[in-house]
């Protein structure tokens, strides 16, 4: 039997030979792996989820390759249990692990709020994307949280100008904000539905559809005024230092969304 039959030849690490092009690499990783988690919940404690990691690091130029299987095993390392705190762990762990000067991850998961119809008090799931991104340069981590909000929105003009009613749509309002402080994401997500013209639900009984149709004609909103009141309340918040707000109405009577976005960093210079 040969030396190499019996294990005793080192096995070549390829990743870790020289590459000559003289080309970095901003990010390399992996993409889409799914993997089970508990986020907290304001109201049960925690809830578990299904989430989508992307988990990338820099690669320097002199560097063939990174190596994908230590990204897995950070991911795997944290059994199940993540929260904004133990995210921000992870990404500096995959950043030692992989040897990085920058790292990145981004978990995108559904997440869950019971709520009550306005009227009849019956209680449904009402379910919210939420992506968790995390940055981190030179050991310096950055956090971020994203909400994807449905509500309603009803048209100024439409109301104005119609004799009977207004049309009136599905929205989109995507919330991501640069935090300082702990905050629940039911927080980040209830801030947008008072902003609306109506919130969503999933279960509305007859009195509960009369409420919420005559609450979204009574308070119309285009799309910029959307971002622009979701935006002022941001900026009172001192919990939020930096914050990217859009809007996407589904339009009733056009084939075409109408679309605003507003983007504010408080520690730059306005």
């Amino acid at each position: 039997m040969t030396e190499c039959a019996e294990n005793s030849c080192e096995i070549a690490d390829v990743q870790n030979s020289v590459d000559t092009r003289r080309i970095a690499i901003n990010k390399v990783g992996i993409k889409d792996i799914r993997h089970p988690v508990r986020v907290k919940d304001r109201s049960d404690g925690e809830q578990h989820t299904i989430a989508t990691f992307n988990m990338y690091v820099n690669l320097p130029h002199n560097f063939k390759g990174t190596h994908m299987s230590r990204f897995v095993e950070v991911l795997n390392s944290h059994e199940k249990e993540i929260s904004v705190n133990s995210f921000k762990e992870m990404l500096t762990e995959m950043a030692e692990r992989l040897e990085a000067r920058s790292g990145h991850i981004e978990m995108k998961f559904p997440y869950f709020i019971n709520k009550k119809a306005p009227i009849s008090g019956v209680q449904s799931l009402l379910d919210y994307e939420i992506t968790l991104t995390g940055e981190i340069h030179n050991g310096k981590p950055t956090m971020y949280i994203k909400a994807v909000v449905p509500v309603t929105s009803l048209c100024p003009c439409s109301k104005k100008i119609s004799d009977r009613g207004a049309h009136n749509q599905r929205s989109h309002v995507t919330v991501q904000v640069r935090t300082s402080g702990f905050i629940w994401i039911e927080e980040i997500i209830e801030l947008v539905e008072r902003q609306a013209s109506c919130e969503l639900f999933g279960l509305l009984k007859r009195p509960d559809e009369k409420y919420v149709t005559e609450r979204a004609y009574d308070n119309p909103k285009f799309v910029e005024d959307m971002v622009r009141d979701v935006a002022a309340i941001l900026n009172k918040d001192e919990r939020f230092s930096a914050y990217v707000v859009e809007s996407e109405n589904f339009e009733s009577i056009h084939n075409h969304s109408a679309y605003a976005l507003i983007e504010r960093d408080k520690l730059k210079q306005e």
